[in-house]
């Protein structure tokens, strides 16, 4: 928005005789010409004081509605702006609070009628947590909701998270694992909501179509190269043999990188004393002493 130009009220006070016939010259010359009653409306001119009293008096009661008119347009202008900046930021929402970002997700799946597609990394929920999720998968399969979950690899080993799995693609909803991927992600329809912060206790709702259709390819992305997630019981040596490969390689990968313990068990969605215990596993494969040792054998190409 362009500057609120200056208004000088008095200044005329200060005028040489030449500048204040020039300025009065210019003022009446206006008069008439619509064009240029318009820049004089954006550019009060304020009246000679040297003109006589009743004429002073006049002129100045004029320059004061055109002021006010002035004001009146520039904070219309402001409005205008102001009502178009908060509708652009209409289409991001922040959202604080562990109940409030849950009410709002619930207020969302209440409204949903197409798809919801859900990215859950940490590993496995609590078994409350997925008694109260199966209801929800319940409900909206039977309206037709299409619903997607990705986990993580570390899920399959988890019986709560195996009985759940069972239940809800018996209904019709479809399960998936992954390695690694990114943050926590729930798209309902057409407003997607993800972590503002570290600890996941600010959230951030979007329904800009742009953004929203940005994360959900890059959830498909995920999707398409997952794993789906058997549909029986299976025992934990049986999960082990299909996954810990595509996990082995993470933490491989990981660790050259330089990712620090808590960021890779993390990424993995297992506890640092797990990923410890998958690393000393390594070496022992890799007859290595150390990790920098593990590190050298592996640029060597051993252990591929």
């Amino acid at each position: 928005m362009a500057p609120v130009p200056a208004l000088p009220i008095f200044t005329g006070y200060n005028m040489g005789k030449k500048e204040k016939s020039e300025r009065l010259t210019a003022s009446s010359d206006t008069v008439g010409n619509e064009a240029d009653a318009k820049s004089h409306l954006r550019h009060p001119v304020p009246p000679n004081p040297l003109t006589k009293p009743e004429e002073f008096v006049r002129g100045m009661a004029k320059h004061l509605t055109d002021l006010s008119r002035l004001v009146d347009e520039q904070a219309s202008r402001l409005h205008d702006v102001s009502y178009a900046a908060a509708n652009r930021n209409s289409d991001i929402r922040e959202i604080h609070g562990l109940s409030t970002i849950a009410q709002a997700i619930d207020d969302a799946l209440s409204r949903s009628r197409r798809e919801i597609l859900t990215a859950q990394p940490d590993g496995p929920r609590p078994r409350e947590v997925l008694d109260d999720a199966l209801e929800s998968v319940r409900r909206h399969v039977a309206a037709g909701v299409v619903m997607r979950t990705l986990y993580q690899h570390t899920t399959r080993f988890d019986e709560a998270t195996k009985e759940y799995v069972q239940k809800a693609t018996s209904l019709g909803a479809s399960v998936r694992t992954l390695d690694e991927f990114f943050d926590r992600l729930i798209i309902v329809d057409d407003v997607a909501f993800i972590a503002a912060n570290a600890d996941r206790t600010s959230a951030v709702a979007v329904s800009e179509p742009a953004v929203v259709g940005f994360l959900r390819d890059m959830f498909n992305r995920s999707w398409d190269r997952a794993k789906p997630f058997p549909f029986v019981p299976n025992y934990a040596a049986m999960a082990a043999k299909e996954v810990m490969p595509a996990m082995r390689d993470s933490i491989k990968r990981l660790l050259i990188n330089g990712y620090p313990d808590k960021q890779i068990a993390r990424r993995l969605g297992i506890s640092e004393r797990s990923l410890q215990g998958h690393i000393a596993t390594m070496k022992r494969e890799l007859e290595a002493h150390n990790r920098m040792q593990m590190g050298y054998l592996w640029g060597r190409g051993e252990g591929e």
